[in-house]
């Protein structure tokens, strides 16, 4: 039985010349297993640094991640990460992208059925036709269905995304959330995606945690979307519960914002 992952009194702290900068400080959350959660706050509140802990990628200065009761301490297969940039290796085509994940995930398999293990994913997010192009060749949104396809490829049990789409035209970036959400519907991994957009937040996902400003950014508020599934843009427009929940959120990241300002304001004046 799948168990939660639980970011338990995470706290990161960074050298400086004055002394320890404490990002985050004493963050605690519960996620169940094949939840779509949001990391959600203003700039440099910590959200990226957290899912970098979650990732591996960096280790936390005090608590941690835990994951089936054990804490982890680095990358592992069971969870892919995608960036706001896509970061596809730029000699490879966008199917050697792919395989490249493939054949760390399946090291057995032979060479010929990763080539089509990793052409139906790049099928599944519409991109088959540009299998034998290179990143160079390729538009911002196609590059970033490879980068999806890659770490889907890997059959994580985790997804971890670091603003995905937030370097895409708001076209690009609706068609690609609906390509997410149409995804998770059909094989719902636990989701973990940093944002700083409250309607993408709020068309995606089961809750939608807000951190409060750094330093020593903690939680702050911890929401659950209570929006019917399948979800719609159009729908979405037509419920009130829609604009109460963005009105929590937005009312919240204001009164917060004020209050940083304010905190900061003789330290200003100061100077």
């Amino acid at each position: 039985m799948k168990r939660p992952l639980l970011i338990s009194s995470l706290t990161k702290s960074f050298p400086t010349p004055t002394g320890p900068h404490v990002a985050v400080k004493d963050f605690d959350v519960r996620i169940e297993p094949g939840e779509f959660v949001s990391l959600l706050g203003h700039s440099g509140c910590g959200k990226s640094t957290v899912l970098s802990i979650i990732a591996g990628l960096q280790n936390s200065t005090t608590g941690g991640i835990v994951i089936d009761g054990k804490e982890i301490n680095g990358p592992s297969l069971d969870r892919a990460l995608v960036f706001q940039s896509p970061s596809l290796l730029p000699w490879m085509t966008a199917l050697e992208n792919v395989m490249l994940a493939v054949s760390q995930a399946h090291p057995s398999m032979a060479r010929s059925t990763q080539r089509e293990f990793a052409m139906n994913y790049l099928d599944v997010v519409g991109v088959a036709e540009y299998a034998a192009q290179l990143p160079a060749e390729l538009s911002q949104g196609t590059q970033q269905r490879v980068a999806i396809a890659r770490a889907y490829s890997l059959e994580p049990r985790f997804l971890l995304l670091d603003e995905p789409f937030g370097a895409l035209d708001s076209i690009t970036r609706y068609e690609l959330q609906d390509l997410l959400l149409d995804l998770w519907e059909q094989d719902p991994k636990t989701v973990i995606m940093v944002t700083h957009d409250v309607d993408e937040a709020l068309h995606l996902c089961d809750r939608i945690i807000v951190m409060t400003d750094g330093p020593e950014a903690h939680l702050g508020l911890d929401l659950r979307v209570t929006l019917p599934r399948p979800r719609s843009r159009t729908a979405a427009v037509e419920n009130p519960e829609y604009f109460r929940l963005r009105r929590q959120v937005i009312q919240f990241l204001e009164d917060h914002s004020r209050q940083f300002a304010n905190q900061r304001a003789p330290v200003e004046q100061l100077a």
